[in-house]
């Protein structure tokens, strides 16, 4: 068929073209932004534009890795250092396209996130199609030099309250009559229920579920998974899961064990206290815990 400048086929061939066009363009996330580097991100909520976050700077952030079908997988919030990243789509990324209380949900690689930040597996319970969510809400941002300034005034302020952590540790050591010696690090590590040592001690990628019931010296409880219903459930060795110590502790238990866990606050919330200020600065901590599963 000879087709002219008006046969009818032309706008018909210009429609097909327009909407395979459209098609192959169509956003894969509705309601997301493509950013650079391959990160998509939703803005939920504006904070303040005059502090916005760059590299090097120091963030305070409640953050949610969450399924792509929005199932919260961890939850949390974390002080730390936001770093130049050495591969595209990075987390870090995501703090760079944020200011002070901005919240936003951003959907980045699962396998780069677990294999290259945090030099793990990735989960099965992810994606088939290799993503994952993060939800944030950028609470504090700190320059370097805010940072070091106000951790100097910080530890001069207290300095005093480090000897005294000290005393306290040792009187509770001493009322407690606890005779085995600490760890190197000043953790103290008390078996309570001995599982099935026929299992390997807990390594570097398992997945472990736990209770544990933590309380300071006093006996007074400030966080409990018993007392929620709610084990804990993650993957050990993963940056921004459970303070130092607990994760020195569960790192020496076979499935089933209970141990007693003293922790001084270097290992524990440090200088700074817990985020939340539930627990203050200098402060050793107690724990209880039980580690129900590894898989």
């Amino acid at each position: 068929m000879k087709i002219t400048k008006n046969s009818s086929v032309l706008p018909f061939i210009f429609y097909l073209l327009s909407a395979a066009l459209l098609f192959s363009c169509k956003d894969p996330y509705p309601g997301y932004t493509k950013a650079d580097e391959g990160i998509y991100y939703k803005l939920l909520m504006v904070g303040e534009q005059d502090q916005c976050c760059h590299f090097g700077y120091y963030v305070t952030a409640n953050i949610a890795y969450v399924t792509m079908d929005d199932s919260i997988f961890f939850s949390g919030i974390r002080k730390f250092k936001v770093s130049k990243p050495d591969f595209p789509g990075s987390i870090d990324k995501c703090f760079t396209l944020m200011c002070e209380h901005d919240s936003a949900q951003f959907i980045i690689s699962a396998l780069d996130f677990f294999e290259k930040t945090l030099e793990n597996t990735v989960p099965d319970y992810l994606s088939a199609d290799g993503k994952m969510k993060v939800s944030i809400n950028l609470m504090d941002i700190q320059t370097p030099e805010e940072y070091e300034r106000e951790k100097e005034a910080f530890l001069h302020w207290i300095e005093d309250l480090g000897e005294y952590e000290k005393v306290l540790l040792k009187q509770y050591i001493r009322d407690s009559e606890i005779e085995i010696p600490p760890m190197e690090d000043g953790i103290y590590y008390i078996v309570q229920q001995t599982g099935n040592n026929d299992s390997p001690v807990v390594a570097t990628g398992d997945t472990v579920v736990i209770h544990y019931e933590g309380h300071f010296l006093n006996g007074k409880f400030f966080d409990s998974t018993r007392r929620r219903n709610d084990p804990l459930q993650f993957v050990y060795g993963q940056q921004w899961q459970v303070i130092g110590g607990l994760e020195k502790a569960i790192g020496k238990m076979h499935e089933g064990d209970k141990a007693l866990v003293i922790i001084p606050s270097e290992q524990a919330f440090g200088a700074d206290g817990s985020v939340e200020g539930i627990v203050p600065p200098f402060t050793p901590v107690v724990f209880e815990i039980e580690l129900i599963s590894v898989k």
